[in-house]
């Protein structure tokens, strides 16, 4: 008898010890990331659910974007801006971090993409971020990226916050994309850099092996950089369970803030400036 209860509340506590160690689908966990590399990369595929930088340190750091040249209305526009970083949530004009306005691209990429999933249809790939629950299509589907953004032709296409975007398969493992069209309210980076409504922005995503992805980012805009530059390399890797969680700019809650602590916080302009480049540093 002994014998029997003893070997019950053995596997009692088993079941418990298996039960506390069973991770929910519902859940995503973002330090549980995979070891290895998981054997060879599927040809011409980015889809799947990705830890971005930042997430955990088991994340490759890459590299962090180049500090711009820039041109005299580039200097003109960048004395204008006010990066929380200097001068604090009171004093900050950086309309994402005041009102919630979208990082937008490339920002919402280089900054804030702890996490992702890439879905391919057949004439598009689809990124969804985790932060701000934003999507972005990249047409594949041959066509040209457009020639007339924010003008006043009838032609002329709206500026949006993800720009127009068309990519190719160079090889099997690196796929390239090209960006215009990016709306001039977003900043390029954290400190205020600024663009222009029909910056280029090229990324080359390279599929390294099954679970490990990464990103190289460079952009041209005569208009506000005498050069093109780096805006970084950033790597992924593959989230076991695909599930990513919900991670929102609530505007409400912003204005709250603000209006509770931020304001009456004062700012701060006496700081000596940050350049914070990519930004994955202290996030």
């Amino acid at each position: 008898m002994r014998q029997a209860l003893a070997g019950a509340v053995i596997a009692l506590c088993a079941a418990v010890v298996v039960s506390s160690q069973t991770k929910s689908p519902w859940v995503y966990y973002p330090l549980d990331t995979i070891n290895g590399d998981g054997g060879p990369a599927p040809k011409r595929d980015l889809s799947g659910t990705w830890a971005g930088p930042g997430s955990t340190d088991a994340i490759p750091r890459g590299a962090n974007a180049e500090r711009p040249s820039l041109t005299p209305l580039g200097q003109q526009v960048m004395s204008q801006r006010k990066p929380i970083g200097r001068y604090g949530p009171a004093g900050t004009n950086d309309p994402s971090a005041r009102y919630c306005d979208p990082l937008g691209f490339p920002l919402n990429f280089i900054y804030q993409n702890r996490a992702m999933s890439v879905a391919t249809m057949p004439d598009r790939v689809v990124f969804l971020l985790q932060f701000g629950g934003f999507w972005r299509e990249v047409w594949t589907d041959g066509r040209a990226l457009p020639a007339k953004v924010g003008g006043d032709d009838r032609d002329s296409l709206d500026p949006t916050y993800m720009g127009y975007s068309v990519g190719h398969w160079e090889d099997d493992y690196n796929f390239v994309i090209d960006t215009t069209g990016l709306d001039e309210r977003t900043w390029l980076l954290r400190d205020g850099t600024p663009h222009s409504v029909m910056a280029h922005v090229q990324e080359r995503w390279t599929r390294v092996d099954h679970n490990t992805m990464k990103v190289s980012m460079t952009i041209d805009d005569p208009k506000m950089f005498t050069k093109p530059f780096s805006l970084g390399t950033y790597f992924f890797r593959w989230v076991p369970n695909q599930k990513i969680n919900e991670w929102l700019c609530v505007p409400s809650e912003i204005l709250k803030y603000q209006e509770e602590q931020g304001t009456p916080a004062g700012s701060f302009p006496d700081e000596p400036p940050q350049r914070l480049g990519g930004g994955r540093r202290g996030r």
